[in-house]
C-alpha cells in the first residue's frame, strides 16, 4: 500500500518534501531510493548511519559547492549535465538527499530486443559500451531504436567531458566516474553525471571508495593494500577522474576496454585482475609492446568486430583522440600529470568531428567514420567506398602579416555540411560559453550542378584569394584543388586550402 511520507531539511527546517514509500524502494549500494509524488525529485536515504565528516561534505555539496557549479549565467547548461542534490534530510533517524529526478530520455524506452526486461530502467552507460550488446545474434541485444549512430557517441563525451571540466575548474574531484554513474541516452546525444555525494575535496573530504572496477587509476589499485596513512598511498583525485575519463570516451567509441587483454599475470582471477588494472596495466593497442592485445582465441565473439583490434583499431578514431588515448594509455598509465585534462579532450572531440563523414551506405550502423587520409577513403565498420570527389579543408592562420602556418585543423566537406564562425576565426572558441550568435551557421557546402561550393549567408568578407576577387552574400565560390579562400578577413581571420581526396 502507497503511504506519502514527508521528510525535513536538516539545514533549512522550515523546509519539507514528500516521497510515496510503496514498502520496496529502489534499492542502491548505499542509498534506498523514494520518488516524489509528482516524479520531480527523488529522496535517496542512506542505509548506513553517516558520521559527521560525512554529514558535512553532504551539506557543502547542496549549498557551497552547488553554488559555485550553478550561479552563473551557464547554470541551466551545467545542471543538465548533472543530478545535483539540492537538499540534505533526515527520516527515522537517517540522512537522506534530495535531487531532481532523471529526465525521461535516460529511460528505456524499449531495452533489449527481444524482451522487454529492461524496459523502463535507467540507461546506464554500461549497456552501451559493451560491444555485445549490439551483436544482433546476442538474446539480449539492444534495440537498434536505442542505440544511436556513432556521431552520437562523440557528442555524449563531449557532454561527459565538460560535466569533469565544470567539476575540476571548481576544485572538486567525482572520485568514481565510471559508466554505472553517469547515464546516457544516444537518441537525443545526452548524458548525465550522477552519485555526486562521493564528491572529493583535496585536503577536506577524502574519497569514500576507490572507484568502479575498471575505471580505477592504476596507482589507486597498485597502493590499496597500504595504510590509508601511508604518504605513498594514493587515493582518488583529479588525476584518477582523467584516467576514468579517458576509459569511458575509449569504450564509447570502440566498445572495449583499453586495459582488458589477453595478457596473464597471475593465476588467481583476483590478483591478476589487480595487476592487469594496476601495477602491470598496458594498453591492448600499445604500438610497440603487443603482449597485451587480444588473441583471436580469447576475443568474446559476440562483441566482434568490435573485440578484433586489427578490425577496428583505436586510430579509426582520428590523429587528435589517437594522440590522447596514447598519451592517457602510455604515458599517463604510470605518470598520472602527463594524462590529458578534460579541455584537450574537448578540442580534440571537436576538431574530430570536422573530420567525420557520412558512410554511404544507408545500412550501416555507424553511419559515421573520421577521414583517415587517404585517397580512396571507406566506412572502416562496414567497408563502404566513399562515393564521389571528397573537398578537404584545412585551416590556415596569420602568424604575421602575409605570413600563414597551418593550423593542425581540418573540416571535411559532404553534401550540406555547414561552416561555422568558429571555423572562420580562431579567436572564436567553440565551447558551452560560446554567445547564441555565434552558433548560427555562416554558410554552407553543396554538390551543385556536378560541383562542390561553399554558400555565403552572412559572410562579409569572403575572398576568393587565389582569383583577387570578393565573394558577395548570397553567391557562391566553387571549390577547386590547390585553391585558397580566406574566410574573414577582420583579426582571427582564417584562410582554407582546398585538396581534394577520391578523384
Amino acid at each position: 500500500m502507497n503511504q506519502t511520507k514527508i521528510v525535513f531539511s536538516i539545514i533549512d527546517p522550515s523546509k519539507s518534501y514528500q516521497f510515496i514509500d510503496n514498502g520496496n524502494p529502489k534499492s542502491g549500494a548505499m542509498k534506498d531510493v523514494y520518488f516524489s509524488p509528482d516524479k520531480t525529485y527523488i529522496v535517496g536515504i542512506y542505509k548506513k548511519h553517516q558520521d559527521n565528516n560525512s554529514i558535512e561534505r553532504l551539506k557543502k555539496i547542496v549549498t557551497q559547492y552547488y553554488n559555485s557549479m550553478f550561479n552563473n549565467e551557464l547554470s541551466d547548461y551545467y545542471k543538465s549535465l548533472f543530478c545535483w542534490p539540492t537538499d540534505v534530510i533526515q527520516y527515522e533517524g537517517k540522512i537522506g538527499l534530495i535531487a531532481p529526478f532523471y529526465h525521461r530520455n535516460f529511460f528505456f524506452q524499449k531495452g533489449y530486443a527481444n524482451n522487454d526486461l529492461i524496459k523502463g530502467n535507467e540507461k546506464q552507460g554500461l549497456w552501451f559500451a559493451q560491444s555485445k550488446f549490439r551483436n544482433k545474434t546476442f538474446p539480449l541485444c539492444l534495440d537498434s531504436s536505442e542505440l544511436g549512430d556513432w556521431l552520437s557517441y562523440f557528442q555524449i563525451a563531449l557532454n561527459i567531458i565538460r560535466g569533469v571540466k565544470r567539476l575540476h575548474s571548481c576544485g572538486l574531484a567525482h572520485s568514481d566516474l565510471s559508466y554505472k554513474n553517469i547515464l546516457i541516452d544516444p537518441l537525443t546525444k545526452t548524458a548525465v553525471i550522477i552519485d555526486i555525494d562521493g564528491l572529493v575535496v583535496p585536503g577536506l573530504f577524502p574519497p569514500d571508495v576507490l572507484g568502479t572496477k575498471g575505471f580505477i587509476a592504476p596507482e589507486v589499485l597498485a597502493t590499496k593494500n597500504l595504510n590509508k596513512d601511508d604518504p605513498n598511498r594514493k587515493l582518488p583525485n583529479r588525476y584518477t577522474d582523467l584516467h576514468a575519463l579517458a576509459v569511458m570516451i575509449y569504450r564509447y567509441l570502440l566498445y572495449r576496454h583499453p586495459l582488458e587483454g589477453s595478457k596473464v599475470h597471475d593465476l588467481d582471477p583476483e590478483i591478476d585482475d589487480t595487476l592487469s588494472f594496476g601495477e602491470n596495466a598496458l594498453f591492448i593497442e600499445h604500438p610497440l609492446d603487443h603482449s597485451n592485445k587480444p588473441k583471436i582465441e580469447d576475443l568474446d565473439k559476440r562483441g566482434l568486430p568490435w573485440t578484433d583490434c586489427n578490425s577496428i583499431p583505436y586510430t579509426i578514431t582520428g590523429p587528435y583522440l589517437t594522440e590522447l588515448f596514447n598519451k592517457s594509455f602510455i604515458e599517463g598509465l604510470k605518470n598520472p600529470q602527463s594524462r590529458p585534462v578534460a579541455n584537450d579532450w574537448e578540442q580534440a572531440i571537436l576538431k574530430t568531428t570536422d573530420l567525420l563523414q557520412p558512410c554511404a551506405n544507408k545500412m550501416c550502423q555507424q553511419k559515421w567514420y573520421v577521414f583517415e587520409n587517404t585517397n580512396k577513403p571507406k566506412c572502416p565498420f562496414c567497408g563502404t567506398l566513399h562515393e564521389g570527389t571528397l573537398p578537404i579543408l584545412d585551416l590556415y592562420y596569420q602568424f604575421e602579416p602575409g605570413v600563414w602556418k597551418p593550423e593542425n585543423h581540418r573540416l571535411m566537406v559532404y553534401n550540406n555540411q555547414y561552416l561555422f564562425p568558429w571555423h572562420v576565426n580562431r579567436n572564436i572558441v567553440r565551447n558551452e560559453q560560446l554567445a547564441a550568435e555565434f552558433k548560427k551557421p555562416v554558410g554552407y557546402f553543396t554538390f551543385y550542378h556536378n560541383k562542390w561550393v561553399l554558400v555565403n549567408q552572412k559572410l562579409e568578407s569572403l575572398y576568393d584569394a587565389t582569383e583577387k576577387k570578393e565573394i558577395p552574400i548570397g553567391s557562391m565560390i566553387e571549390l577547386q584543388p590547390d585553391k585558397k579562400i580566406l574566410l574573414s578577413k577582420d583579426d582571427g581571420g582564417r584562410l582554407i586550402f582546398i585538396t581534394f581526396a577520391n578523384i
